[in-house]
């Protein structure tokens, strides 16, 4: 009788040691030295990226908060698949976290436009506004149907045009040049609304493009125009900041359903803290973009409010036409950058 008794109470044993970090092999008990769980992170960027470093802190301090429990091993430069590859298998459970661009997002839920239309915010702090308030909880809630649980918001700077031809200081500058954009409609439209071609060509593509004339700009933000060495094939960079779009870091639902409540709560914490901190960096990394391509001889145009006006009227047609269902979303955001 008390064999069978020590019998059924093994299992419990075992659960228990379990649960302090023991395992039991045969009859001896051996204290777990690696981690109970090793997830996955994609990102696209090179390793000294704001995003990526913004990755490696959020793993850190995942470790740390979980005393090792949970260790996350960041890849950088797309070595698990560039952002809308990485974003399918995180769908199926194939990788665990990333950052991407909410862009990439779109294409499966069109609302998703409603954040990055154009000349919609007014500076940087109106777009914080926006996302860590009432409207950017309800976008990280619409994630959950796609299989993707969001933790926090990242910063990926303003967009701006650049060519090798003139400085742009108004929409009738733009008209007959070959604009490069990425690969989205609505991207493509805003372009064209302003008067130019565009070009949706990858971004690896740029610089040969831009050196051979076969694109006469681009957009994008300042480290990219920097680190992609953009500025020594087209000098003329106007700061028009046509569109922020916001970046998401993710986990698979997957992975998310492994985790109980604790765990949940320290990574979305972690995840918030390295949000600020790749904040702070990017605002460091652009200004010394900025100061870089200027050393180097970029010609640097600065529009006026009421330049940058002229530019939101030539587009306005975009909002109803991408985000139409959505225009009251759209009346709450600026009403949130008025006074900004």
């Amino acid at each position: 009788m008390m064999h069978n008794r020590i019998k059924n109470a093994l299992p419990a044993v075992v659960f228990l040691l379990a649960l302090a970090g023991y395992m039991i092999v045969g009859d001896h008990v051996f204290e777990r030295t690696g981690p109970e769980y090793v997830f996955s992170y994609g990102e696209n960027q090179g390793e000294d990226y704001p995003t990526t470093m913004g990755a490696y802190r959020f793993a850190q301090l995942v470790e740390e908060q979980t005393e090792g429990r949970i260790k996350i091993l960041v890849t950088a430069d797309g070595g698990l698949g560039q952002e809308g590859e990485v974003i399918w298998q995180m769908q199926h459970g194939g990788i665990d976290f990333a950052r991407v661009s909410l862009s990439q997002l779109s294409a499966m839920d069109d609302g998703m436009n409603v954040l990055q239309l154009p000349y919609l915010y007014e500076n940087s702090d109106h777009m914080w506004r926006v996302l860590e308030g009432e409207i950017g909880d309800e976008f990280m809630e619409r994630v959950k149907g796609y299989e993707l649980v969001g933790l926090s918001w990242y910063d990926a700077g303003a967009r701006c045009f650049y060519n090798n031809l003139r400085p742009i200081t108004s929409p009738k500058d733009m008209e007959g040049m070959l604009i490069r954009v990425q690969q989205a409609d609505m991207m493509v439209d805003m372009v064209e609304m302003l008067g130019a071609q565009a070009a949706p060509i990858s971004y690896e593509e740029v610089y040969s493009s831009l050196q051979r004339r076969k694109v006469d700009g681009a957009e994008n933000n300042w480290p990219s125009y920097e680190s992609m060495n953009h500025n020594e094939v087209a000098k003329y960079f106007t700061v028009d900041e046509h569109t922020r779009i916001p970046e998401i870091q993710l986990c698979s639902k997957h992975t998310w359903e492994k985790l109980d409540e604790k765990d949940r709560e320290i990574i979305l914490a972690c995840a918030r803290e390295s949000a600020l901190y790749e904040r702070e960096l990017w605002k460091k990394r652009e200004k010394e973009s900025m100061e870089k391509v200027i050393g180097e001889g970029t010609v640097v145009t600065e529009l006026s409010q009421e330049e940058k006006e002229e530019f939101r009227r030539a587009t306005e047609d975009i909002y109803e036409e991408y985000c139409g269902a959505y225009m009251y979303i759209v009346e709450k955001i600026r009403m949130l950058g008025e006074g900004s």
